[in-house]
């Protein structure tokens, strides 16, 4: 772990990196966004039939792969898993639901409060909310039981698949699928994007950035180490956009993004909540996978599911707004993530031992 100076100064990397994204050719307030990564590249290998948002993002690969390689170098690999693993991919899913009923991830989030959009504001009261649900659970005991080391070349194969992926899109890219409109052909030069993939990753290997774990951390100890990488990234992300003519402040005509506040709260707190149940933001599952723990490649291999049943089930969002498919998703996902929460913490015990006593 870095100080707060040191974790600024990575957050304000990645800020500049998500404007330079940005300028180079990637959506608008979205030079970073791990949802959408991950969903461009579902449709990249045929997941869902969303024909605007299909790109095998180098982004994406080269997160994983400088995590991997910084674990390598710092002989902090290491295979191991385990922990509730059905769990951990459902809850992935309905992250990724969450976030597409939004549209974007935590970082995304706080990139779209750089480029002056306040649809973010509810949204990141909704993530702050959904992380306080968490806590609640938290200190009442809740979690998905222990992981075990695994034989070392299960942690592999995750970032080999990552590897592969790049390898195909570089050299054989007619196997993949590109989009020739919205999101998914807006794209930055294929090498910045793999540079600057591999930098972050490699960054936030090191910082062990994590949007929720910046929030929660804040929340139970009073520490703010992990939050000072996000203000990093607004503050430098904030000075780029006003630099480069990319700052638009208000609500409507905002890229990407619809203006329903409720919808917009909502699908946050299903990431908040899922981020605390699951131990970190899809930034921080990335790099953990790319670390070798194959309870996060799980959680990422949710995202993708979810991703695609998103898209192929009318579930993610528009410009135009939520869907009802989105709605229902989102408040029925909740109660299940609450039943989960509740079964797996120290409330359940004690219901059953107070009905043994009445017994």
């Amino acid at each position: 772990m870095i100080g707060k100076k040191g974790m600024i100064m990575a957050g304000g990397v990645v800020g500049l990196l998500s404007v330079v994204l940005g300028y180079f050719g990637n959506p608008a307030n979205m030079g970073y966004c791990i949802a959408c990564f991950v969903r461009d590249v579902t449709g990249a290998l045929g997941m869902h039939r969303a024909e605007v948002v299909q790109y095998a993002r180098p982004e994406l690969m080269g997160l994983v792969l400088g995590a991997f390689i910084m674990a390598k170098t710092k002989n902090e690999f290491a295979s191991k898993g385990g922990s509730a693993p059905f769990i951990r991919f459902f809850l992935g899913a309905l992250m990724m639901i969450g976030a597409l009923v939004f549209l974007g991830c935590p970082l995304r989030m706080v990139l779209r409060l750089a480029g002056g959009d306040l649809n973010a504001l509810p949204a990141a009261g909704g993530f702050a909310v959904g992380i306080a649900i968490g806590i609640f659970f938290l200190n009442r005991g809740f979690n998905l039981k222990r992981n075990y080391t695994l034989v070392s070349t299960e942690g592999y194969i995750f970032p080999m698949l990552n590897l592969l992926l790049l390898f195909i899109l570089v050299v054989f890219p007619g196997l993949l699928i590109f989009s020739e409109a919205g999101p998914g052909s807006m794209r930055a030069p294929l090498v910045l994007s793999l540079i600057s993939g591999l930098v972050v990753g490699g960054m936030a290997q090191r910082t062990r950035m994590c949007t929720m774990g910046g929030v929660r951390d804040a929340f139970l100890f009073r520490d703010n180490l992990l939050l000072m990488g996000f203000i990093g990234i607004f503050l430098i992300a904030l000075a780029g956009n006003l630099a480069l003519g990319q700052f638009n402040l208000g609500f409507a005509g905002q890229p990407v993004a619809h203006t329903e506040t409720l919808w917009n709260f909502m699908g946050m707190v299903v990431v908040g909540l899922s981020a605390v149940m699951l131990g970190g933001c899809p930034l921080r599952h990335l790099i953990l996978a790319g670390e070798g723990n194959t309870d996060s490649a799980i959680t990422v291999m949710g995202l993708m599911v979810g991703a695609a049943f998103a898209h192929n089930m009318s579930l993610a969002s528009s410009p135009a707004g939520a869907t009802s498919g989105g709605k229902i998703v989102v408040m029925v996902g909740m109660l299940i993530m609450l039943g989960i929460a509740y079964l797996n913490s120290e409330l359940a015990d004690s219901k059953v031992k107070g009905d043994v006593k009445v017994g």
